[in-house]
């Protein structure tokens, strides 16, 4: 009797542990909250795009949980991924997004980066977007060319792509840009150039000017500097792409470096160590969400683009980005630091 009793304790003790390991994705999220940490603040296209999902996604994740945004703008959006990695707990229910360049940054080795950004598990990116620099129109800058002749300010949120693009140009192409940072988001820089604060905003996506400001594009409040991504949009055929701007070839790789990132767009992501089959569900969600017509038709209503690249292939490409050569990631750290 002893040793059954014995045995008996053994089973209830080990029994909650095993139960745990059979528990369905279904049975995890059903009642749960997951929050999305912006690490923007509201208005901007990370935001906007990210709210987006929110809305939609749990329609897809077994058990259907709710997805409640969170803004935790600071730090051009290394508060949030910072958050993100040590401190949200690692279990599926905490997603994120950031910006796209954080793995650039991690490549040319910037300090400030408190986590691996190949230790993120990737969801999928909505949509793949070549950025822009773009100046108001009352500044009197049209081209690339007038920011050569004299000082022109930008207005950028901290040590992300709107201030990557006009530094990198400042060192390759000669420009004379002053980069003002500390802005919390894109929808700040906005307000910005209206105000007259900046004549410059660093770097902004097409898709965001037309879902955001696009009174702006058909007044012409703002003037097209550059486009930065691996081709030309259709929709700005006479903008030239930053990476063709290069005097020679090490310049330019170094810009195709940095401009391939546009393909990370605005990405979803989530803890590190999430149990494989959360991280299955969750990347079958974002795939079936994309591809439903009903999420593709509020996107339009919104004014959103959606050309969706899947979370293996955004884990694929970040781990390229920091695996990139040391001398280039020297340079590229000298350039953008």
């Amino acid at each position: 009797m002893k040793r059954l009793a014995i045995l008996l304790s053994i089973m209830l003790v080990g029994w909650p542990s095993a139960a745990l390991s059979q528990q369905s994705v279904e049975d995890f999220y059903r009642g749960k909250k997951i929050d999305l940490v912006i690490g923007y603040s509201s208005g901007g296209t990370y935001d906007l795009y990210a709210r987006l999902v929110a809305r939609h996604l749990s329609r897809y994740i077994p058990g259907r949980p709710l997805i409640v945004p969170r803004n935790m703008p600071g730090a051009g959006s290394r508060t949030a991924a910072t958050f993100v990695y040590t401190i949200a707990p690692r279990d599926g229910t905490v997603l994120g997004t950031a910006d796209q360049s954080l793995a650039l940054q991690q490549a040319a080795g910037d300090t400030r980066i408190k986590f691996d950004t190949t230790k993120f598990i990737y969801i999928g990116n909505p949509n793949i977007e070549n950025n822009t620099t773009a100046a108001w129109h009352a500044s009197g800058i049209k081209t690339i060319e007038d920011a050569r002749r004299r000082e022109v300010t930008v207005g950028a949120t901290g040590g992300s792509t709107s201030s990557q693009y006009p530094k990198a140009m400042n060192a390759l192409l000669g420009t004379r840009f002053k980069i003002i940072l500390g802005y919390p988001g894109g929808n700040d820089i906005n307000l910005a150039m209206e105000r007259g604060e900046v004549d410059v905003r660093g770097s902004n996506s097409w898709a965001s000017w037309k879902a955001t400001r696009a009174h702006w594009l058909a007044e012409n409040k703002i003037n097209i500097l550059v486009q930065i991504g691996l081709k030309k949009l259709p929709e700005l055929p006479d903008v030239p792409l930053l990476m063709e701007l290069g005097g020679n070839d090490d310049d330019r790789e170094l810009l195709r470096l940095l401009s391939a990132s546009t393909v990370i767009g605005r990405p979803i992501f989530t803890t590190p160590d999430v149990p494989a089959e959360r991280v299955k569900a969750l990347r079958d969600a974002f795939d079936a969400m994309v591809r439903d017509p009903a999420f593709l038709e509020q996107a339009r209503k919104e004014n959103f683009d959606i050309d969706a690249v899947s979370g293996e292939a955004l884990q694929k490409l970040v781990a390229e980005i920091v695996a990139m050569p040391k001398t280039q990631g020297e340079r590229l750290k000298k350039i953008i630091e």
